[in-house]
Formats: structure tokens, sequence, C-alpha cells
């Protein structure tokens, strides 16, 4: 079952404290990005935030599991209407996470011979 766009929108409207939030479709779920960094993915309605030293510590009850089948394992979120707990939990999350790296410039394609 796939994810629907409204959750998406909730929980990126839940999350209007804790910095810019996006969402990019991605194999028929969506990825979360927090300030540029991608922090969770949301599969069949659910939360998956990615596991880190910081969640385990302030959450140390939270579910692991994998978002769909093959996947590592993240983090459970199931407490989405708690605003204050999620954007605290998701901050935290986000400052151990590494900064992207910058993608690499296109190469220009080199004219054909004729």
């Amino acid at each position: 079952m796939a994810s629907n766009v409204e959750f998406v929108k909730y929980i990126a409207d839940q999350l209007s404290e804790a910095g810019e939030v996006t969402y990019r479709k991605m194999f028929g779920e969506y990825g979360m990005y927090l300030d540029g960094k991608i922090f969770a993915v949301i599969c069949n309605n659910q939360l998956y935030v990615k596991i880190t030293e910081a969640g385990r510590l302030l959450m140390p009850e939270l579910e692991m599991a994998p978002p769909y089948e093959g996947a590592k394992n993240y983090f459970l979120f199931e407490e989405i209407d708690n605003k204050k707990l999620l954007n605290e939990f998701v901050s935290a999350t986000w400052d151990e996470l590494p900064v992207p790296k910058p993608k690499k410039p296109k190469k220009a394609n080199a004219p054909k011979p004729q």
C-alpha cells in the first residue's frame, strides 16, 4: 500500500517548527528532508526516521523496523500527533546526520563526430 500525499503533508506541517521540510516521491513512497538533509522516509503511511544515537537517547523505547523489504532498520515513529516531541526528536536526529555531499556538475555532451 503506497502512502498518500495528505499524510506526507501532515507530517511536513507537524515539523514546521524544526526548519524547512520538503519531500520527494521515491520508489512509490516518500523521502523527507529537513534543511536539505534526508532524515526519514514515509512508507505505507508510517514515518520511519533514521537511527541516530541522539534518537536512541531521547526515545529508547522506539521500535526499529525496515520501511520496506530489504531496507535497513529505521525508528518507527508513531507519535506523529505529538508535535513538540516529533520536532524535538527530528531536530536531534538532524543534528547528528552528515551534510549531504555536493552533487557533481553534469558533464556537457561532447559534439558527435560527423
